[in-house]
């Protein structure tokens, strides 16, 4: 939700401007024998999807991490497309 809020900024307020998600890359804090980190963030995908309809559909990474800031769980990066 905060990339989100971050997307909104970006477009002034108009999420009309946005053209569509490019890319999500998604850190999952996680031990070294965990290996379901694109199941962590199917979630994100699939909330974009759900809210941004075709425009929502992007290329995704996910990737493990030993430690993540303020031992947070999973950090999303993204790239969208505004016009």
């Amino acid at each position: 939700l905060s990339l989100l809020a971050q997307v909104r900024v970006a477009c002034d307020g108009d999420f009309g401007r946005l053209v569509r998600v490019v890319k999500l890359v998604g850190f999952v804090n996680s031990t070294p024998d965990f290996t379901d980190q694109p199941k962590v963030i199917n979630g994100a995908s699939d909330l974009l999807v759900a809210v941004l309809g075709d425009a929502g559909r992007h290329s995704r990474s996910a990737v493990s991490a030993g430690a993540l800031p303020l031992n947070v769980a999973v950090e999303i990066e993204g790239i969208f497309e505004v016009s």
